[in-house]
């Protein structure tokens, strides 16, 4: 019996090809995620200042950082830009998908406009909407040209509504992507539990509050957990609109970050500082990965 023939140089080759093309991001990956990641760790509990310094230095920064006021304001605002920008952009995307799902009339054209938003960096549009919420140059400068002299949107410089503009602006760049998503997930419904419940009676409201929109919850759950990463990571939109101010009432963790990596010298704090928002996104993405794979092992042995 004559043995099976050896596979060639270019078979091989071939056969690694996936391998050899996925090796560069794998190894950026690794260096960028793990590798630094664990820099910043060390980084945050040594006796690093202006410049780096390697020895160990505990973990007083992490109580000095926790002590600070303008920290606790930050994860204040954070969880409050949070909660709301990632509701508003669901409650926005999910009807704006909801009406392009009627079949309206140049669809394509609604679904561009809608997604328009996403493709505009954050730097652009804080500063665009920044123009238009300032006193001196936007909203209000407009009315005053026309005669309004009276007329007051300064929300912007006012302190408790300043938040309240980086959250508008946050949900009008982010509603096309849950859009997106979401009527995604409503194109793939079964037509048959819509007409099934139509022949009972059930008005399309109805069917969508009870019948469609539970159907796609997991696409909410996958929404709102990219939501959430953009939200924790949020610097350049508050940055390019506020300045993080007025005072501290629009800061948000990763300005305190770059303030105090940057502008004051304190890199062993603004290290503490970036492991905590690195905590959060794990707080966040982790339990969502475990769950998406028991789901996955879920369907897959009821499939099976």
């Amino acid at each position: 019996m004559t043995s099976p023939p050896r596979p060639t140089l270019m078979a091989r080759l071939t056969g690694l090809t996936p391998q050899i093309v996925l090796l560069p991001t794998l190894a950026a990956a690794f260096v960028y995620v793990i590798v630094f990641s664990l820099w910043t760790l060390w980084i945050s509990v040594s006796q690093s200042t202006l410049l780096p310094n390697m020895a160990y230095g505990g973990f007083g920064e992490y109580a000095k950082l926790w002590q600070s006021k303008r920290w606790i304001v930050s994860y204040q605002n954070l969880f409050l830009f949070g909660a709301l920008y990632v509701l508003g952009s669901l409650v926005v995307g999910t009807v704006l998908a909801i009406l392009i799902d009627q079949r309206v009339r140049f669809e394509s054209v609604w679904r561009t406009i809608f997604l328009y938003p996403l493709a505009i960096s954050f730097i652009v549009t804080g500063t665009v909407w920044r123009w238009i919420f300032h006193p001196q140059t936007g909203v209000e400068k407009a009315l005053s040209d026309l005669g309004w002299l009276a007329a007051k949107f300064d929300w912007i410089t006012d302190r408790d509504m300043a938040l309240y503009v980086v959250i508008f602006t946050g949900i009008w760049h982010a509603s096309g992507f849950a859009m997106a998503l979401s009527l995604a997930g409503l194109r793939s419904v079964d037509s048959d539990l819509i007409k099934a419940a139509q022949i009972d009676g059930a008005s399309m409201p109805r069917i969508y509050r009870r019948v469609v929109l539970p159907t796609i919850w997991p696409i909410f759950v996958a929404v709102t957990v990219v939501l959430l990463q953009f939200a924790i990571k949020t610097y350049d939109l508050v940055v390019a609109l506020t300045q993080g101010g007025p005072g501290v009432a629009t800061t948000v963790p990763a300005v305190v970050v770059y303030d105090l990596m940057f502008q004051r010298g304190q890199i062993a704090q603004g290290a503490a500082a970036a492991v905590m928002i690195l905590l959060a996104l794990a707080i966040v993405l982790v339990p969502y990965l475990l769950w998406s794979n028991w789901r996955n092992r879920r369907e897959g042995s009821s499939h099976g």
